[in-house]
């Protein structure tokens, strides 16, 4: 069962600030690099970085994330109580890994002088909701399975992308958390 009623066909246009071409691509991805190489080759503490996003309750289920100057709404369909104003937190969690997954092809494909015109990438996630409801505590909460189907289009051999792939899933933060256990360190307090 899809928990969505009915998917969007219509691509979201990205805004013009961020069409750049190829080589503004290239030449940003380069500069990027060159930047961290030099700052963590001077101290190897600067590549230690520490994230933070907070949120807060809004609607019936829906959440207001913050982070740093970006804000969004989380919410679920109402299937699951919300107000389907936005996509749900699985949904983003799925999204963090298509976008992160293009960062790191974009950046390797860079790095390695693999050409890479274009990338799409579906997601597909696998969630049994007895835990989620409290019906079956012996299934697991998250997802079961994650599928990626990542299509890339260029002139590079199919044995050459798949190399980059690779390199890719070796580096590529978010699919680290989806593959390996994190440590998550939780405290409740009371306002």
């Amino acid at each position: 069962m899809t928990i969505t009623d009915t998917p969007t066909s219509r691509p979201i246009a990205p805004p013009a600030a961020i069409s750049v071409t190829p080589e503004q691509r290239a030449a940003r991805l380069l500069e990027a690099g060159t930047s961290w190489n030099t700052r963590i080759a001077a101290d190897a503490s600067n590549a230690h970085l520490t994230y933070k996003v907070s949120g807060e309750g809004e609607g019936a289920v829906a959440s207001v994330i913050r982070a740093g100057k970006h804000s969004f709404l989380v919410d679920e369909p109402g299937a699951l109580a919300g107000d389907d104003f936005a996509a749900s937190p699985v949904e983003f969690a799925l999204g963090a890994l298509i976008s992160c997954q293009i960062v790191v092809y974009r950046l390797y494909a860079n790095a390695l002088g693999i050409r890479v015109d274009d990338i799409d990438i579906q997601a597909e996630g696998d969630l049994d909701a007895r835990r989620l409801f409290g019906i079956d505590e012996s299934v697991r909460a998250g997802f079961t399975e994650v599928r990626l189907d990542v299509t890339l289009t260029g002139p590079e051999s199919s044995e050459r992308y798949q190399q980059l792939r690779d390199v890719v899933d070796a580096h590529c933060p978010v699919l680290d958390l989806f593959a390996n256990a994190t440590p998550v360190k939780v405290s409740v307090s009371k306002g």
